[in-house]
């Protein structure tokens, strides 16, 4: 089965961060993204792009309505995500549970959300 994990972050949480916690926090990731692909089952993985950039298309009066930046009503923003094949739900948190937004980052807000995927187009 497929899974899709989400990595969260709190804007104002990281932001609050001084610049060498920030350096010093994102320095961490690269080993444990290794880690995670080295297991052979991540078939996707990516960081999002900065929020600035971000848009929201929504239908309006039978039109396509788009806005700038993020718009869910959440205090917490999808920074990242992949997708990992797992032969069981607890194969599935193992491998999330690698992700660095599930072990560092608590002072920025950190977290992973994983989430079945019931349907799904390899490219």
């Amino acid at each position: 089965m497929k899974y899709l994990g989400l990595a969260y972050f709190t804007p104002e949480r990281f932001a609050a961060l001084p610049p060498d916690a920030v350096k010093a926090l994102v320095s961490q990731c690269p080993p444990l993204d290794q880690a995670m692909r080295a297991t052979g089952k991540v078939r996707l993985s990516a960081s999002l792009g900065d929020l600035d950039t971000w848009a929201t298309l929504r239908p309006r009066a039978g039109k396509t309505h788009v806005s700038d930046g993020p718009y869910a009503e959440a205090k917490e923003v999808v920074g990242g995500l992949f997708i990992i094949e797992a032969d069981s739900r607890d194969e599935a948190l193992r491998l999330a549970a690698m992700h660095p937004a599930a072990q560092i980052g608590e002072e920025g807000g950190w977290a992973v959300e994983l989430i079945p995927l019931e349907f799904y187009l390899e490219g």
